[in-house]
């Protein structure tokens, strides 16, 4: 079985919080229909260290102009402050050649902003930090197809909010086919409740 790479996007300003529940399980085998299927690499405008929101400094491991669609199994973009104020263009527009070759993407927080600056949403359905904030986008003009639902899946696309991590993680599993449905039911019920029986269901959907 050939190793598929997962890129994560790294920029300054990066929020910590938004990918690690997906990077961390995509890269543990346990509990996978395919242990090793993916791994995750990480990949920024150039080789140049990165500063997340956090103050953690982080070295890419590609450049963004050496990699192409066909090289990824998806595209996960974080927030960052740079988003709201215009910055990552490269990223929005490497999101639509994704997208256009078939390989998902996975925009959480600011990067919808990215997204909706470049068109991305507009004809599709989608989540966000908030309609509102998308609609200050000039280029937005999809607030019909907006979702409300902390995560959305739709068309290869998968988006969602600043507070949505974990469901941001569940849509990333299920796009990528890494566990069964009924792991990743488990999975998410644990790490949404922290309760035993969700471990125990985890452990029985495993086995």
């Amino acid at each position: 079985m050939e190793t598929q790479t997962v890129h994560l996007a790294l920029y300054d300003t990066l929020a910590d919080w938004e990918f690690g529940y997906a990077t961390a399980h995509v890269n543990n085998p346990q509990f996978q229909k395919q242990p090793g299927r993916y791994q995750v690499r990480t990949v920024a405008e150039t080789l140049d260290p990165v500063t997340s929101i956090g103050g953690l400094r982080i070295t890419p491991d590609l450049a963004l102009a050496d990699i192409e669609p066909a090289d990824s199994a998806m595209l996960i973009l974080p927030g960052a402050d740079k988003w709201v104020t215009g910055g990552n263009a490269v990223f929005a527009a490497a999101a639509r050649r994704w997208l256009d070759a078939g390989v998902p993407v996975a925009a959480i927080c600011g990067a919808t902003i990215g997204l909706a600056a470049e068109g991305l949403l507009n004809d599709r359905p989608h989540g966000g930090n908030a309609v509102e904030q998308l609609m200050s986008v000039p280029q937005y003009t999809g607030a019909a197809h907006f979702s409300s639902e902390r995560a959305v899946r739709a068309g290869g696309l998968i988006t969602a909010g600043a507070t949505s991590a974990l469901e941001f993680a569940r849509e990333i599993f299920t796009e990528l086919d890494l566990y069964e449905p009924a792991v990743t039911e488990a999975w998410y019920g644990l790490y949404r409740t922290g309760s035993p029986e969700w471990f125990r269901k985890l452990v029985t959907a495993a086995s």
